[in-house]
């Protein structure tokens, strides 16, 4: 359509209609912010733009981007659209061999690490290119492993064309007053993942994000309080460790108009402490995944008429629990989560490299392998991921329940529970404890015993070992996969 305007388009648009509005704001691992205005980012990008054009990246080419919450990070991303190019966010944080398996796969032409951060900045000194008003073939891809370790690219196979779709406030569904427009967005985590990625799409909105190079809880309260944040995306670990903070009832986190949690269930008696802390009605609790095959979510004070819930179906989601043999499961009887988003206009996706493709129904409805069911008035639990599934005993267990019981425990900073093998249980239930306090880790028996009074017996964990910290990403993701595999299978 002749109407449609590019992501290259909308840059300069909103820099020639607020050229001095600060749009990006950077928080470094010092603590110190540095600041790009809309009239900034136009530029910038723009001559890094030409810069990638000399380097041989062109219209349809993929961008690999190893680079950490940065400002290079985003300029990168908008000259890549400058060019009709696709940005493609690649994890760092890997080890060289499997960083180098998932580069392979994406097979970009030009890709862009650590040490290109001088030569993007020294693209300061260029002339800013004329540029024709190119459109990205997809919006971008974002890195992924599959269950077996495989490499997983997903694109967005959405052109970069600008849809306020993308940039309305979550929270509006809900009918409510409204958000503020610009918001005061906080990216908590690493802009490889999808959550921290997609709010580039509310800054071609309008809104201001405020990105923090890492994820500090302490911090997170300063910088709330400091540039009055709207909202922002977090883990239930992220949520938990500012919870945490010792002054936390005593700080100021009015700004926040709402906040969105995803990647994990979130253990209940968390969601009551930010219910606390900000009101229920400004919470919201989302399922969905990178492949945007659908999404549900519900606000706190849904969530407390059907607390564990991840909510129902928005944006035209449809959720059916399918058993083993493909057939729809009554309200209560745990399954596999297929969704379905007809005629929702978001795009579709595709894989690059080996990965296997998501199954798939007659009609129309796919799934990532989650486990969960239905209420009776269509609310969804989500239970774990079937490959996560303990078999012990012949039982079936999920580590996501055990975790989420285990966590209230005072002397428990974080956990994550696994199945190793066994010969007399096959498998048997293992929790890997991090300790609040590390001089005084809680002993085997009282962990085992605190489980005993919140789990059926043959949930409760066999063995229990204390670490110094958990493994988590930079997105405060647990890889189980790996750590089963470092205790011998």
């Amino acid at each position: 359509m002749d109407d449609q305007v590019s992501y290259a388009r909308r840059i300069h648009q909103l820099a020639t209609e607020r050229p001095d509005e600060p749009a990006l704001r950077h928080i470094a691992l010092d603590g110190s912010t540095a600041v790009l205005t809309r009239a900034e980012l136009d530029r910038r990008s723009g001559q890094l733009a030409g810069a990638l054009a000399a380097r041989g990246l062109g219209a349809g080419d993929l961008l690999g981007l190893g680079l950490r919450n940065s400002p290079q990070f985003v300029l990168s991303v908008l000259a890549a659209w400058k060019l009709g190019a696709v940005p493609v966010p690649v994890r760092w944080d890997l080890p060289d061999w499997e960083l180098s398996r998932l580069r392979e796969t994406v097979g970009a032409p030009v890709h862009l690490g650590a040490a290109d951060l001088g030569w993007i900045d020294a693209t300061a000194e260029l002339a800013v290119p004329e540029l024709p008003d190119a459109t990205s073939p997809q919006m971008n891809g974002i890195c992924s492993s599959g269950s077996t370790g495989t490499p997983k690219v997903i694109l967005n196979t959405r052109p970069a064309v600008f849809d306020p779709r993308f940039t309305t406030p979550f929270i509006d569904l809900w009918g409510t007053e409204p958000v503020p427009r610009p918001q005061v967005i906080l990216v908590l985590a690493p802009m490889y993942h999808a959550n921290g990625f997609s709010t580039l799409y509310s800054l071609l909105g309008g809104d201001q994000l405020v990105v923090m190079e890492k994820f500090d809880a302490a911090r997170v309260v300063d910088v709330v309080e400091r540039h009055r944040v709207s909202t922002f995306t977090a883990t239930p670990t992220m949520l938990r460790r500012i919870a945490d903070l010792p002054d936390i009832e005593g700080r100021d986190l009015s700004s926040l108009v709402w906040i969105l949690q995803g990647a994990a269930p979130m253990p209940p008696s968390l969601v009551h402490r930010w219910a606390k802390l900000i009101g229920p009605e400004r919470i919201l609790m989302a399922y969905g995944m990178t492949e945007a095959i659908g999404i549900t979510a519900l606000r706190g004070d849904e969530w407390m008429r059907h607390q564990g819930s991840v909510g129902r179906g928005m944006r035209g989601t449809e959720v059916l629990i399918l058993d083993d043999d493909g057939q729809p499961l009554p309200p209560g009887e745990i399954g596999e989560i297929f969704l379905r988003t007809p005629g929702a206009g978001y795009g579709g996706y595709t894989y690059l490299g080996q990965a296997p493709q998501l199954r798939r129904t007659g009609d129309g409805y796919e799934t990532v392998g989650d486990l969960g069911y239905l209420d009776a008035d269509g609310y969804l639990f989500l239970v774990d991921r079937r490959v996560d599934l303990i078999v012990t005993g012949g039982a079936n267990v999920f580590p996501a329940e055990v975790e989420i019981a285990l966590i209230d425990h005072p002397e428990i900073s974080d956990v994550v529970v696994i199945g190793l093998r066994d010969p007399e249980w096959g498998r048997r239930v293992h929790a890997v404890i991090q300790p609040a306090d590390p001089s005084r880790p809680p002993t085997a028996g009282e962990v085992i015993a605190y489980a005993k009074s919140r789990l059926a017996p043959y949930k409760v964990p066999k063995t229990v070992e204390i670490v110094d910290a958990i493994p988590r990403s930079e997105a405060t993701k647990v890889n189980r996969g790996a750590l089963v595999a470092t205790r011998g299978g």
